[in-house]
């Protein structure tokens, strides 16, 4: 069944594109006409596409791994921040720091620090610190939180990113070219969809559009989710079901032993 239909895509205006004048040639195959001085996308080639990145992803996602999830414009970052959260994935919305990928080992460690600030907060020992240290402590916490926040329980690599404006996040792009971490993302008139495996033609400025097609991946993440707890499911009672016939066999054959030797028993007092 299709994910999404032709008329969804249109209500959501994911067709309109940029002024013509601000158009990347290199989207020409996903453009349908020009009207009014604006590129219209092709929405059947959208339908097409989003398709095969969703597809994609539920099998990222039912192998185990995780997809970042990365929007920092405006009208995008609430958006992409709570359909993210709702299927327990991390993201980044407030701004895209350098190395975030490419320095990763750095970024676990200022997560680490996040950590360590609730630590104190805990066990009682930011109660016995000075007004100055706690202030400057809650102020460390709160920016590691906003920019780091969204990625605190990203405890390796992410096997995927899903991005909307590839041009505005052209260096989260940039770093997972670098270190081979596929991406998906929604791609407007005036972008590269080249830099991008699975390109997802779309409107990335109107927030309907935004959460229309964000919305459609979350789905197929909740859908690898959901098969892959029903596969550990499955693999967990054949396990059991294993182990029951293993420990019935056990226990028949000492019976059978017993049964043997009384046989060899009354032969005997024949």
């Amino acid at each position: 069944m299709a994910r999404t239909s032709y008329n969804e895509l249109l209500d959501a205006g994911v067709h309109f594109g940029h002024l013509t004048r601000k158009w990347n040639p290199k989207m020409a195959p996903y453009i349908f006409m020009e009207k009014n001085g604006i590129h219209i996308i092709d929405l059947n080639k959208t339908l097409v596409k989003v398709e095969e990145a969703a597809s994609a992803i539920k099998q990222i996602v039912k192998s185990g791994r995780k997809v970042l999830f990365v929007a920092t414009k405006k009208q995008a970052k609430d958006i992409v921040a709570a359909q993210a959260q709702s299927v327990n994935m991390p993201f980044v919305t407030e701004r895209w720091l350098g190395g975030m990928l490419t320095n990763f080992t750095t970024v676990r460690k200022s997560i680490k620090k996040m950590t360590n600030i609730d630590k104190l907060t805990k066990d009682g020992t930011y109660d016995n610190l000075s007004k100055k240290e706690k202030l400057m402590i809650s102020r460390d916490r709160v920016k590691l939180e906003r920019v780091l926040g969204g990625i605190a329980d990203l405890n390796r690599l992410p096997a995927a990113l899903f991005l909307i404006d590839v041009k505005k996040e052209h260096i989260a792009v940039a770093e997972s070219l670098k270190l081979n971490i596929p991406t998906f993302a929604m791609v407007d008139t005036n972008s590269d969809p080249t830099s991008i495996d699975f390109p997802i033609p779309a409107n990335d400025d109107a927030t309907k559009s935004i959460s229309l097609i964000t919305g459609i991946i979350c789905k197929a993440i909740e859908e690898g989710l959901e098969e892959r707890k029903r596969e550990k499911e499955e693999e967990s009672d054949k396990e059991a079901i294993a182990a029951a016939k293993a420990e019935k066999a056990e226990g028949a054959a000492p019976k059978a032993k017993k049964a043997e030797k009384s046989e060899e028993a009354a032969e005997s007092a024949e």
